[in-house]
């Protein structure tokens, strides 16, 4: 008898769950049965599916869904880095958001998850020396999406940006894992300096609405910094920094404070 070689397949667990919830979602409401069938239940894997929002948000007059639907899938495949920054996405808008209860709903409704997807395809775009093409999904993110990010700045896993209206990230700006910030924020330069000229955000860091970081500082890891603050100097770890400019008002009051997102000035427990 001929041997057989049992064959694994792969196991996706986030990918699981979404299809899932998109099976409820159909039941639970079918006038959006086809946007979830075309948007997530028609594909193998999220990859694919997310190149398919990726052309369909970003495509216009100027550039067709199938040329924008090619790039992401070429995207997708040469890196497998993406995707798994988009699972790391997902989990952490599920866990440090209170309005998401679903692993479904960055994917279809969440702007800022979207146009940091886009990002990163942008990102992949850049490294490949396809620079004019990486700054036409720059623009179309910003028109779509209002969120203004460089396509060769550093962003690592995990990112939530709450709301995400109105966010700049210039092109020399890190930022590290599980990084939480939310609306109006802005990672800028302080002139016409050109160079390395924007900020370096560690991990964990937790950036409040409408904070302004300018420059090439370094933030420490697992900072809070406070809403409307303007942060113009280094910070070191595990402090909070509030005010304009902005000065250290006390400790970061836990060990995560991205994920407690806990914004007020007193201490929090974690």
């Amino acid at each position: 008898m001929a041997e057989t070689k049992a064959k694994l397949m792969a196991v996706d667990p986030v990918w699981s769950r979404i299809c899932d919830e998109a099976s409820e979602m159909v039941k639970a409401e079918p006038l959006l049965g086809g946007l979830v069938h075309s948007s997530l239940l028609h594909h193998p894997t999220l990859e694919r599916a997310l190149a398919y929002r990726f052309s369909l948000k970003l495509a216009s007059g100027e550039m067709s869904e199938q040329i924008l639907r090619e790039i992401a899938d070429e995207a997708y495949a040469a890196d497998a880095e993406i995707g798994q920054a988009a699972r790391a996405d997902i989990m952490a808008i599920f866990d440090r958001d209170p309005a998401c209860h679903r692993y479904i709903q960055p994917i279809l409704f969440f702007k800022g998850f979207q146009a940091v997807q886009a990002y990163r395809i942008g990102h992949w775009l850049w490294q490949q020396g396809r620079r004019d093409m990486a700054y036409f999904v720059q623009m179309r993110v910003s028109e779509v999406f209002g969120v203004d990010i460089h396509p060769a700045a550093r962003i690592g896993r995990g990112l939530m940006i709450d709301h995400a209206h109105s966010i700049v990230i210039g092109e020399t700006a890190v930022v590290g894992d599980n990084v939480s910030m939310l609306h109006s924020v802005t990672l800028g330069g302080t002139g016409k300096e050109d160079g390395d000229r924007h900020p370096k955000i560690g991990n964990g860091v937790l950036i409040g609405a409408g904070a302004k970081v300018l420059g090439n500082i370094e933030i420490g890891y697992c900072t809070r910094i406070a809403a409307g603050s303007v942060v113009l100097q280094d910070v070191p770890p595990c402090k909070t920094v509030a005010g304009v400019p902005a000065r250290i008002v006390g400790e970061a009051g836990c060990d995560t404070p991205s994920v407690t997102m806990d914004q007020r000035l007193k201490d929090c427990d974690c």
